[in-house]
């Protein structure tokens, strides 16, 4: 393993060709000691409240040690379905983290106590774990989504990482697995000895799969659906002004209005009315808190 002290890993955190730097001692510290990963409520289902660095510290924690977890990048869209699945909601408060992909995510943990939470989007946490993994010997296996997509991914991945071990890419039909194809999938991922699996089958499926295979498949899981034809280069992702003004999803359905527009008029409009309404009750309930407190001294 390289000389942790001579070595700085690269975050990306905004643009592909714009990176940040962080000094790999902290990672280290982080890496020992991870913080405890704390969950706050939005609309009814948790999300991780922590820096994007110490997310993606515990995955590796996790990953290092063949823990079997599963993550969940979560937007507004995730949250919603969450809302109205009960089942999927279980499958949320099961994850091990639930990471705020979506800026209006964000702006809620910060509302809600966490003031220098950051976002932690899917296509960053590729990023970092295709930078990260060469440094730690872990090798990554990619599950899901199209054939073609796959073999791009690959080609990009083996220019910009060379120094990245692929433990093996698969796609999936998008019909129920038999059982013998479910076990044959187990034991090609365990077999490659992958610390981690990134998980493309679209929400809620890819969530409600990681759920069901916890504990079965020895590695860390994430899901990371929209990354991968981003990554591949056959979809755009937005621009970093747009992402940080939390307008990515207007940017997303100028490119696929026939798939987006009915998922976002069914999910927007009402998680801002659930959001406002919940930091409404918090507000009301400050203050009463506060009158009390007021009143007795």
């Amino acid at each position: 393993m390289n000389n942790v002290s001579e070595i700085q890993i690269a975050q990306i955190v905004d643009e592909p060709n714009k990176i940040k730097y962080l000094d790999l001692n902290k990672l280290e510290l982080e890496l020992k000691f991870p913080k405890t990963s704390k969950h706050i409520d939005i609309i009814g289902s948790p999300v991780t409240a922590l820096p994007f660095e110490s997310q993606i510290s515990l995955i590796f924690e996790w990953a290092m040690s063949k823990a079997s977890k599963f993550v969940c990048v979560a937007n507004t869209h995730m949250l919603i379905e969450a809302y109205r699945h009960p089942e999927f909601s279980s499958v949320l408060k099961n994850a091990d983290i639930v990471t705020p992909d979506g800026m209006p995510l964000v702006w809620m943990l910060r509302l809600m106590g966490a003031r220098t939470q950051n976002r932690a989007a899917g296509m960053d946490i590729l990023l970092s774990i295709c930078k990260l993994a060469p440094l730690r010997d872990i090798s990554v296996f990619f599950l899901g989504s199209e054939a073609k997509i796959l073999e791009q991914m690959r080609k990009k991945l083996e220019s910009e990482f060379p120094n990245l071990r692929i433990a093996g890419m698969e796609p999936l039909p998008f019909r129920p697995l038999t059982r013998a194809e479910d076990e044959a999938i187990i034991g090609q991922i365990n077999n490659s000895k992958a610390a981690i699996v990134l998980v493309a089958l679209g929400c809620p499926k890819q969530e409600h799969w990681m759920n069901q295979h916890k504990d079965k498949i020895q590695a860390v899981m994430i899901g990371l659906g929209g990354a991968f034809p981003v990554y591949a280069g056959i979809q755009k992702r937005a621009p970093c002004w747009m992402r940080n003004l939390g307008s990515e999803w207007l940017y997303r359905l100028i490119q696929e209005p026939l798939r987006l527009w009915q998922r976002y008029i069914s999910t927007i409009p009402i998680f801002v009315w659930l959001a406002l309404k919940q930091l409404l009750l918090l507000f009301y309930q400050s203050l009463t808190k506060n009158s009390r407190v007021s009143e007795s001294s």
